[in-house]
């Protein structure tokens, strides 16, 4: 797939760009792999062939690095067109494309190294701790275990953080804070704990937690961590894409996982509606006012999240783009849009599990299905509830914390 071309303006139809389209074309596709996922609790390998194809594995790369440079609205709409095909693979795609932007920020032969090769797929975690490092020649030896390794069972690079032990003590900041790193290892030498991802949904993602023992990790792929969760360290990049700050991408990427499969549990509900009389009833499930008022609603519920969460980061593009800086105010905006957008699913999923009767609670029916990735997203803290007062905080003048800059 061609490369886009990014301009300072956003695409004037999202769904007309190349790999959304190909997200599109790929969905119904989807479900024929998802006992494979679900059983294999990984991404089949000629499904990932064809992710790479499509360029899903390359949205947020520079285009000088062979990427095709995504603006945060297309990525997103990409992300949530493969969750509502299968809730795991929107989860892993979006974790991909926050994991790459991270590593952008390493040094330019680490760069080049991880990303001058071809696509490649993205696992692991940028949340702060999980390994510690001992300085050497040229590098460090690292040993550490990382929990929700996401996609690890496909990856070819994983992504932990770490401290650095000098005497036995860990290296602080000035202030006397903890110090961390990032670090990327080739999957080949990272060990997977089996059993370590028993949940009720998402199995397909992989989130199992990993290990490396003593492995050389030259100092080309470390990084200073910087921020809580993260800080912009990819700015260094041209274009608007990478001058946007993390709000327009943390969270909003959760976000898109959580409202695509919402989608998937009003379609599914829906084609349940047209086909199923409730027992001891006469009429249609579909002929049901309540049922009828609940899709309604659903619907209507969820784009009002969905727009909001686009109207803010474009918002927030639009700022850049015309050589200005994005406001405190602006910031937890763009966040508390996509805490909003998940909550919205949340509740337009809910309406069409209860409406669904006895077929919501059978394991192999998609409502069931749906409800169970649903909400295994929505406890991620990228979307939750502790948002709103850190955005109430920034609008009432004061100190939002470290986690809204």
């Amino acid at each position: 797939m061609d490369a886009m071309v990014e301009d300072t303006c956003l695409p004037v139809d999202i769904d007309a760009q190349p790999v959304v389209q190909a997200a599109a074309a790929l969905q119904p596709a989807l479900r024929d792999y998802q006992e494979a996922i679900e059983r294999e609790q990984r991404l089949p390998p000629a499904l990932v062939e064809q992710f790479l194809a499509a360029g899903f594995y390359r949205m947020v790369i520079p285009r000088s690095l062979g990427g095709l440079q995504a603006d945060p609205l297309t990525y997103l709409r990409v992300v949530e067109l493969l969750a509502e095909g299968a809730g795991s693979i929107g989860w892993n795609i979006a974790n991909n494309g926050i994991g790459q932007l991270v590593t952008l920020g390493l040094p330019d032969e680490g760069v080049q190294e991880v990303h001058g090769n071809g696509p490649s797929a993205m696992a692991g975690t940028a949340v702060q701790g999980g390994g510690q490092a001992v300085p050497v020649p040229g590098g460090y030896r690292v040993t550490g275990r990382w929990t929700f390794g996401s996609g690890c069972q496909e990856s070819s690079w994983m992504l932990g953080s770490f401290q650095i032990l000098d005497g036995g003590e860990a290296r602080r900041r000035p202030d006397g804070g903890s110090m961390y790193w990032r670090g990327v290892f080739p999957r080949a030498e990272a060990e997977i704990v089996p059993g370590s991802w028993d949940v009720a949904g998402l199995r397909g993602t992989g989130s199992f937690d990993w290990t490396v023992k003593d492995v050389f990790l030259p100092e080309r792929r470390t990084m200073i961590h910087a921020g809580i969760p993260l800080d912009n360290q990819w700015s260094r990049w041209p274009g608007v894409t990478y001058a946007l700050p993390t709000q327009c991408w943390v969270g909003p990427h959760h976000s898109a996982v959580i409202t695509g499969i919402a989608r998937a549990g009003i379609r599914a509900l829906v084609e349940l509606a047209i086909e199923k009389t409730p027992r001891g009833r006469s009429g249609m499930l579909c002929e049901n006012p309540q049922v009828q008022d609940a899709v309604g609603r659903a619907d209507a519920i969820l784009n009002a999240g969905r727009v909001y969460r686009n109207a803010m980061i474009a918002e927030l593009w639009n700022t850049i783009a015309a050589g200005g800086q994005t406001t405190l105010e602006q910031r937890a905006r763009c966040r508390l849009a996509s805490t909003y957008a998940a909550d919205s699913a949340r509740q337009a999923m809910d309406l069409m599990y209860r409406h669904g009767g006895s077929t919501s609670f059978k394991r192999a029916s998609r409502l069931a299905e749906c409800w169970r990735d649903l909400h295994v997203v929505g406890q991620t803290v990228t979307i939750a509830p502790e948002w709103y007062p850190i955005g109430g905080r920034a609008y009432l003048g004061m100190d939002p914390g470290p986690r809204l800059r």
